[in-house]
């Protein structure tokens, strides 16, 4: 069973959003995602300074199995990047929700739009 921590934020693409305390998002891809995909060899991240639309496609994980799209969860502009991620994108098996992707300072307050623990779970129950 996947992992779903209770203090994140999840959207229906597999995203985990966390709030951080200089009012920036880290956004990361589920454990659930990690685990379809299978082991994480490469990864594509957006340019630092990129505005993002909310569900806007804006980064690539591949594995050895498929690539898979990330997506914004809110609208905002990409302040921060994993460079640590990129160059070791096995991290990401290792704990999908220490390895951030990205972060974004946002441009609106579209947090509220997205799922807690509970709604995530339920939705990755039924697939």
């Amino acid at each position: 069973m996947s992992k779903v921590p209770a203090e994140l934020k999840y959207t229906d693409t597999h995203e985990w959003v966390r709030l951080e305390d200089d009012g920036s998002v880290a956004v990361g891809i589920t454990d659930h995602a990690q685990e379809a995909l299978g082991d994480i060899v490469f990864l594509e991240l957006p340019e630092m300074g990129r505005k993002l639309a909310a569900r806007e496609n804006c980064a690539v994980v591949e594995s050895v199995k498929a690539a898979s799209d990330v997506y914004s969860p809110i609208a905002g502009e990409v302040i921060a990047v994993n460079q640590a991620l990129v160059d070791a994108p096995e991290g990401l098996n290792a704990d999908a929700y220490a390895a951030w992707l990205f972060k974004l300072l946002p441009s609106d307050k579209g947090m509220e739009s997205l799922m807690d623990a509970a709604a995530y779970q339920s939705t990755t129950a039924e697939e």
